[in-house]
């Protein structure tokens, strides 16, 4: 899995805000974000216009305009953010026609049981219930105390049992079961 750029420096910028909110709740300037995570004020621009659409943050007109967090730093989800910025790391709907393999007319051999769909569905279904559980406020701890959250956060994830619609047993990947 790979983090894209606008991955990190969203949440970067993001981050900013949720400690100016955590600080009196005053809002940002571009240059202000740009200046702090050492970015092109274009490129924040072009980040914050990405969750503004997606209504994660909000600008704010006037002489203390600026941009500021939508919702609170305690309710904003880093799963959420990430979604804005990017892409699932498995997305079902095209994986097969994606990999069919480049000598086939399109379909993929393994279309009847593929085990590598289910294990990557497993990961993103896991890996999206832990991003879930992680606000921005949380992100704002030290270090040390963000790896002991999440290392709490992953273990729930991978206890929780998965969704009761559509679930098949895969046989193969010690009786993991994931959602189609």
């Amino acid at each position: 899995m790979k983090i894209t750029s606008q991955e990190e420096y969203g949440l970067r910028c993001v981050l900013q805000l949720a400690r100016a909110e955590q600080e009196g709740g005053r809002s940002l300037t571009i240059p202000e974000i740009a200046a702090a995570e050492g970015l092109s004020s274009p490129y924040v621009a072009k980040i914050l216009a990405v969750l503004r659409q997606e209504g994660l943050i909000e600008s704010v007109r006037g002489r203390t305009g600026g941009y500021r967090l939508a919702g609170s730093a305690n309710e904003t989800k880093l799963g959420a953010v990430l979604m804005a910025l990017g892409e699932p790391l498995f997305s079902q709907g095209d994986y097969c026609q994606k990999h069919a393999g480049t000598e086939t007319d399109g379909q993929c051999v393994h279309d009847g049981g593929c085990t590598l769909r289910a294990l990557w569905g497993t990961l993103e279904l896991w890996m999206r219930r832990t991003l879930d559980q992680i606000t921005l406020a949380d992100l704002l701890q030290s270090e040390g105390q963000i790896t002991d959250l999440l290392r709490a956060r992953l273990a729930d994830a991978l206890n929780e049992p998965p969704a009761a619609t559509a679930l098949v047993p895969l046989l193969g990947l010690g009786g993991v079961i994931v959602e189609q």
